[in-house]
């Protein structure tokens, strides 16, 4: 009897455990293996901004070369986000009415001279080549901190803005001529290509002065239609082969010390882009014409000793002339000043009062030995 109930005993708790081993919770199985990534969503496409950039030049005129080079470094500084179409002068618009192009949006900027615009502003011959006014490196700096303001006061009107940063350029040659030119008298009845306000103070003196766009230059001299013309400096003159076509090359910087080319922009275009893309086109212009003004200044002498090599009489402009031309040149702008005035005196008065501290501070620190 006592066995049977060991037995019992035995089995209940057998049946016990099998009842809890069956109630216990299931081990867990194998952690699923993870799915693919999902794909990340496509990023938004950039926006391309395009504009069309003419300059006032001939294809070989260096100045258009520069402006090439600067609408390539603006769209490489871009990451190509603002693409700028580089074209030469008359491309789009007629050469030299790039400033009406840009305030019609016809193109979005423009690489050129001030002067071209005095049928709107007679002060623009004042940011020009003025005879007797600044050289070269005095005429940026008062570009840098008078001169852009001024000129964007000038142009407040018209849907354009100057950019700070120009290109000063080298003096230009006086002349390249089929005549020589000794004497005052020498002007007299002497039809000559000249622009801006150069132009005018040689009409005084008694030539008798045509206007023509610098792709036009050469031809016009070979037809004979005129006698003689301004144009610019020996690097830019020389691959323009002007030495085909003037045997007399005459040297003075009294006419055109400096000759800024200015780069415009359409406002309403410029005030859409967005910050960074403002910063990158100013920091290119700056250094763009810099790069300009720089080579100009190594490969003057160059292409003067080319004139010469060619055969061409290579002079100075008689001083009798020079000091002829400063005192017309003086007489036109005081006459100009009464004239039009306030702001055509305030603009010429900044800048006759900056060249006067330039010079003064110049002689102060000058040398009394030539190197």
């Amino acid at each position: 009897m006592r066995n049977k109930v060991v037995m019992l005993v035995l089995s209940m708790a057998v049946i016990a455990s099998l009842v809890l081993v069956g109630c216990a919770k299931p081990a867990p199985g194998p952690a699923p293996s993870p799915g693919p990534a999902p794909s990340p969503a496509p990023a938004p496409e950039q926006e391309v901004i395009t504009w069309k950039v003419q300059d006032s030049y001939p294809v070989a005129m260096p100045s258009h070369m520069f402006a090439e080079k600067l609408c390539d470094a603006v769209t490489k500084a871009s990451g190509g986000r603002l693409v700028w179409e580089s074209y030469s002068g008359g491309s789009i618009v007629p050469a030299t009415k790039e400033f009406d192009g840009v305030d019609n949006d016809s193109i979005q900027a423009s690489y050129g001279c001030p002067m071209f615009n005095l049928d709107k502003w007679p002060t623009a011959g004042i940011f020009s080549g003025r005879p007797g006014a600044l050289r070269s490196m005095p005429m940026r700096v008062w570009y840098e901190y008078y001169g852009t303001d001024l000129l964007n006061e000038m142009i407040e009107d018209y849907n354009v803005l100057a950019l700070h940063g120009v290109c000063p350029q080298t003096p230009e040659i006086f002349a390249h001529s089929s005549v020589p030119i000794n004497t005052v008298d020498d002007f007299k009845g002497l039809k000559i290509r000249a622009a801006g306000d150069g132009g005018s103070i040689l009409s005084r003196m008694g030539a008798s002065v045509i206007f023509l766009a610098g792709g036009e230059v050469y031809e016009a001299m070979e037809r004979g239609v005129m006698d003689a013309f301004e144009f610019a400096a020996p690097s830019i003159d020389w691959p323009l082969s002007f030495n085909e076509v003037g045997k007399y090359v005459i040297y003075s910087e009294v006419r055109c010390p400096c000759d800024p080319t200015v780069f415009w922009v359409n406002q309403q275009r410029w005030e859409e882009l967005p910050p960074d893309l403002k910063q990158i086109v100013q920091d290119e212009v700056q250094m763009w014409t810099m790069a300009n003004y720089v080579w100009m200044i190594n490969e003057d002498p160059v292409a003067t000793q080319n004139f010469i090599d060619y055969g061409c009489e290579v002079s100075h402009l008689p001083e009798e002339v020079e000091v002829e031309m400063l005192r017309v040149a003086t007489e036109f702008y005081d006459e100009k000043a009464a004239e039009e005035g306030a702001f055509y005196s305030r603009v010429l008065e900044s800048q006759r009062e900056f060249a006067k501290r330039y010079a003064d501070n110049e002689a102060l620190a000058a040398s009394y030995v030539t190197f």
